[in-house]
């Protein structure tokens, strides 16, 4: 055999190698093949499938304590004086405004008019860089929209142009110290200068009054009070992973938040246990905060009230957190306190078309569905 032969095949035998082991990553899903489809089910967890038996253990029933409306004003009224210090939510507004923003990432959508920036400033020099994008024909309601632990909103450019596409002005948000959001250098008493760059350095914080959480909630409450004073009057809101914790929490302290789709969000502390993929962040476990009102509560709390509901979403085969069928344990329980408190409703959307950490297609679909049967004046 000669060497030009020798090296025919030697590049025959290394493509057809390597065309064997990509080819699944090449391969169309439409046309995969009934074993891919098998191997693709093989490595699916079990409990993306089926609920372990040890969290029906709980009796979700016993963990919420709101039996009529006093019960949901009592439980916010709690958790905002613990959150802040004071029984009522904060009055202020945003602290600067500037119209016709440029951002030139934002350019090619077509339905965009301009774009409003808004800062607010909270202590320890924290700041929330927030975006108004105003569409070209808009309605008299807005979205408010909530980016989680993966940063910047531009990452959910799609979902902001689905929404502006389709006339509805968009405020959108990055959770702090991520996104725009600034990362200042703190002096702590007892402890020196601290850096803040993740949310678990938040928790040694010690404010003049409440409790560190609020520094996740308290940029949208001002935000609504500043859009009000502005002559807006509706708002929904739509948070991805931390931000759908963020719209979970918010929801249940401001009714002027009508409808909330929390997604890929939370579950209930019981739910977290023995699944550290869901232990999730400082502010998704603060135990002050859950012993105060708890998640089934929280979720009780964002759905009552007139013309009020939240629909929470989860992924079924999440890559990041909350998948599977674990909901099953509470979803009906609240389902039907709300349903007994005579105004609002709650639902849960298991989505089951992907394998990511996102808002799909089909869940934007849903959610707009649900925003145009909201009654606008």
């Amino acid at each position: 055999m000669n060497r030009n032969t020798m090296f025919t095949l030697l590049v025959s035998f290394s493509l057809s190698f390597l065309f064997g082991f990509f080819s699944p990553l090449w391969t169309d899903p439409a046309c995969a093949s009934p074993l891919q489809e098998q191997q693709k089910e093989e490595k699916i967890p079990k409990e993306f499938l089926q609920t372990p038996e040890e969290y029906f253990q709980t009796e979700v029933s016993k963990l919420i304590t709101i039996q009529d409306p006093s019960d949901v004003r009592r439980l916010r009224t709690k958790l905002i004086t613990l959150l802040w210090g004071n029984p009522v939510l904060p009055s202020e507004g945003v602290d600067s405004v500037m119209q016709n923003y440029t951002d030139e990432r934002y350019a090619d959508i077509q339905s965009l008019k301009s774009i409003s920036k808004m800062v607010v400033k909270m202590e320890f020099g924290l700041e929330s860089h927030i975006y108004h994008f105003n569409p070209t024909v808009p309605k008299n309601h807005i979205v408010i929209y909530h980016q989680g632990h993966r940063g910047d909103f531009i990452k959910s450019k799609e979902q902001i142009g689905f929404f502006l596409d389709h006339g509805y002005p968009v405020v959108a948000f990055c959770m702090p110290l991520l996104g725009l959001n600034n990362q200042p250098t703190v002096y702590l008493e007892r402890f020196g200068y601290l850096e803040m760059t993740t949310h678990d350095h938040l928790k040694m914080l010690n404010p003049q009054a409440g409790h560190p959480v609020k520094f996740f909630v308290e940029p949208i409450i001002r935000t609504l009070n500043y859009l009000l004073e502005s002559g807006h009057s509706s708002f929904s809101m739509v948070g991805i992973s931390g931000g759908g914790w963020t719209t979970t929490l918010v929801a249940a302290l401001d009714p002027r938040i009508l409808k909330s789709f929390p997604v890929a969000g939370t579950y209930p502390i019981y739910l977290r246990s023995n699944s550290q993929r869901d232990w999730g962040d400082y502010e998704q476990n603060a135990p002050a905060i859950y012993r105060t009102v708890n998640y089934p509560e929280l979720y009780i709390l964002g759905s009552f009230g007139e013309n009020r509901k939240q629909l929470q979403i989860l992924n079924q085969f999440d890559s990041c957190c909350f998948a599977g069928p674990k909901w099953e344990t509470y979803k009906d329980v609240v389902r039907q306190r709300v349903f007994t408190l005579g105004q609002g409703e709650f639902d849960l959307f298991s989505d089951d078309s992907h394998y990511e950490h996102m808002i799909s297609g089909p869940v934007m679909t849903l959610i707009l569905g649900e925003l145009q049967t909201i009654h606008i004046k």
